[in-house]
């Protein structure tokens, strides 16, 4: 029998609304995007333990809740808390790294990840890689966006990955 991994969560409000955060003592296992009220970011959550387990070095949860409720006003925060390398397929996992390293106002396709990736035609596997995310904001996979430049799938729904893209522009125009 395989022992479940202990995890801890949190839920922390931002402007957006309500943000969960899971994390193992591995790293960040999870991130959901903004919902309406508390209970429904916790319930998007893996299910927790008691006690929470320690989060690892590099991962400070009150610090990340504290830059999701900036991110979420419109600062330019960086997010390089460590993630749960056990999460995710070999492929996944690259799409992932590549994801994450998108610079704030700047966008990718789906096909320029799968040619990064070293699968060029695999597009679609990424957008399977990027509906799978565990961690959106981290791995901004509301920066990837449709071959002729049209926003496509996002679990918060187009208007949400909208305002985040016009969001994280006018940070980048702001500092020129």
């Amino acid at each position: 029998m395989v022992s479940k991994k202990s995890i801890g969560v949190k839920a922390v409000e931002t402007a957006a609304g309500w943000v969960g955060i899971a994390w193992s003592q591995e790293g960040l296992v999870a991130i959901n995007l903004p919902e309406p009220d508390e209970a429904a970011a916790l319930r998007r959550l893996p299910e927790t333990s008691r006690p929470a387990p320690q989060a690892p070095p590099g991962l400070d949860v009150d610090g990340l809740a504290d830059r999701l409720r900036r991110y979420f006003v419109g600062e330019d925060v960086r997010f390089d808390e460590p993630l749960d390398p056990s999460l995710g397929t070999a492929f996944q996992r690259q799409v992932w790294a590549l994801t994450r390293a998108i610079p704030r106002g700047e966008t990718r396709t789906y096909g320029q990840l799968a040619r990064l990736a070293g699968h060029a035609g695999s597009a679609r596997a990424v957008g399977q890689a990027m509906a799978r995310n565990p961690w959106p904001v981290i791995v901004p996979c509301h920066r990837v966006i449709g071959h002729d430049g049209r926003l496509t799938g996002f679990g918060g729904g187009l208007a949400l990955k909208q305002h985040m893209l016009e969001m994280e522009a006018g940070l980048m125009s702001s500092r020129i």
